[in-house]
């Protein structure tokens, strides 16, 4: 478990930040709209709860997972805001236990499971670090929503580096999901760490593509919380441009991102 233990630690932390912005709300301002269409901070959080209990079944109950992607499969355009309705639906205080404790028992299951399991999930099976790169990613995300929604700043840490590199592994992902054909080549991908004293790098050092910027743009970019024209992200090369404008590093068909500041959302 070492090669993961790192992962999973850093998603515990970016739980607990996100748990120290809801933790003492106001019942009122659970019900609060998010910048995601139809979604309240109820929604992000029981979204983010039902998520850790799918990737606890992948880990721990393969045959109980089946059920749940069954359920996927015969409503696929529904079922994530549907699960996200139940849960918010539920008093905060239940709610923000079932987090806790669901996202509790993910962690003991990622730091039981032995090095080399592989686990199924909606896409191609993960490894222990990718699962729990993805809920780090999730959590990041959603977190993001809700910091947004409560006028908060978080201050951004280093353990971006795992959105970033699921970012950067999702490029091909980005094209073909819009019927887009990858580019053969790779970039040079160059972002400055949010603690500003590493440059992090990914693709050969002589690509003739590159994507330059802050690791923290990088991020709101490939989640799509925000808006390409509001991020210090740049492209150099065609097809990199074309990228920064449709880059996701989550699964599930295109997202309509975000309007730049001033058009609304």
């Amino acid at each position: 478990m070492s090669d993961a233990s790192s992962v999973i630690d850093d998603l515990s932390r970016e739980s607990e930040e996100l748990d120290r912005l809801v933790a003492e709300l106001e019942e009122s301002r659970w019900a609060l709209a998010t910048p995601a269409p139809g979604w309240t901070v109820a929604h992000q959080i029981a979204h983010l709860a039902w998520t850790d209990r799918a990737a606890l079944l992948a880990v721990t109950d393969a045959e109980a997972f089946g059920t749940e992607v069954g359920k996927a499969l015969a409503s696929p355009g529904t079922w994530v805001d549907e699960a996200a309705r139940v849960g918010a639906a539920l008093p905060p205080a239940r709610l923000l236990s079932t987090w806790r404790e669901g996202r509790a028992a993910l962690d003991r299951a990622l730091r039981a499971a032995p090095s080399g399991t592989r686990f199924p999930w909606y896409g191609p099976p993960m490894s222990v670090a990718s699962m729990a790169t993805g809920r780090l990613m999730e959590t990041w995300a959603h977190g993001q929503d809700v910091a947004d929604t409560l006028g908060v700043t978080r201050a951004p840490a280093d353990r971006l580096r795992h959105v970033v590199r699921i970012g950067v592994r999702a490029r091909d992902f980005a094209f073909g999901v819009r019927g887009l054909s990858a580019p053969p080549e790779e970039f040079r991908v160059e972002l400055v760490a949010p603690s500003g004293k590493d440059v992090w790098t990914y693709g050969p050092e002589d690509a003739t593509q590159r994507v330059t910027g802050l690791a923290l743009d990088f991020c709101l970019l490939v989640t799509q919380r925000a808006n390409r024209a509001d991020l210090a992200v740049r492209a150099e090369g065609p097809d990199a441009d074309q990228w920064l404008d449709i880059a996701q590093a989550f699964a599930g068909p295109p997202g309509v991102g975000r309007a730049p500041k001033g058009e609304g959302r």
